[in-house]
């Protein structure tokens, strides 16, 4: 994995983009889903802008299906020098799971293989995911750093593809491991959050940091399993949210007024 320079810290918002993308064939066939384009952009280009303009300064991409084509188009630097001047640019690391184990790590092993990378608390958010109107904000990041939580999730109401959802959440803002058949509303994860390192480290997260034996794990049991303790925060997102699955979402999405 290559690293941010210890010069600039660690990165604080990884976006995860390692996905085969199999629903969208054959649109994913020769291009990554992070790259196809939503009203004039690639995807994951939309979270790069907002945490520019957020003034963030470093994000960590994992990669793997086609996965050279990623820093191919957005080296190590966004925008690129040749752009406009922002407030700040983003410097970019790559974590490249293909070229190092053959293939995706799944969500949880392919941050920790990443955590060595990350800041002690990190913004998280699917590179697949159309989320214009969010914008990576400080003040969010400083009530997290401050809560103590292991997580703070953004859910979204249940689109037709989740009808169920995955979460519950309490008066309280916290996340809730709901049983199916469970009283109260469940909500989907918009796949947006801020997390702590420690969320990935002894004993909430068995592997080992760098994730040296390239192990693939899903996130959803240590998210479950944190939630049972009291230690996920959540709010609802009400704000235009699209996971971009299908092409039939993609080509919705494309004939939409641009954001």
């Amino acid at each position: 994995m290559t690293s941010a320079s210890a010069a600039c810290g660690r990165a604080q918002a990884m976006v995860l983009a390692a996905g085969r993308g199999e629903r969208m064939r054959p649109l994913t066939d020769l291009t990554p889903k992070p790259l196809l384009d939503v009203q004039g952009k690639p995807l994951l280009q939309w979270h790069l802008d907002a945490l520019v303009q957020a003034g963030w300064s470093q994000a960590l991409i994992n990669t793997a299906w086609l996965g050279e084509q990623i820093p191919a188009r957005f080296g190590r630097c966004w925008p690129p020098e040749a752009a406009d001047v922002p407030p700040t640019r983003l410097e970019l690391a790559y974590s490249m799971e293909a070229r190092d184990f053959g293939g995706a790590l799944e969500t949880a092993g392919g941050i920790a293989r990443a955590l060595p990378g990350l800041a002690d608390c990190f913004w998280l958010i699917a590179g697949d995911v159309h989320m214009p109107g969010f914008d990576f904000p400080l003040a969010a990041m400083q009530r997290f750093a401050a809560s103590g939580k292991l997580a703070h999730l953004w859910l979204v109401p249940n689109p037709a593809h989740n009808p169920k959802g995955d979460f519950g959440l309490s008066d309280q803002g916290l996340a809730l491991n709901l049983a199916a058949d469970a009283p109260g509303p469940r909500y989907t994860y918009s796949t947006l959050g801020l997390y702590r390192r420690e969320c990935f480290e002894p004993p909430h997260c068995a592997i080992p940091a760098g994730n040296p034996q390239g192990i693939a794990a899903p996130l959803a049991p240590l998210l479950r399993s944190a939630m049972d303790a009291g230690q996920i925060s959540a709010e609802l997102w009400l704000g235009d949210w699209t996971d971009v699955g299908t092409p039939e979402r993609l080509a919705q999405l494309n004939q939409q007024p641009s954001s």
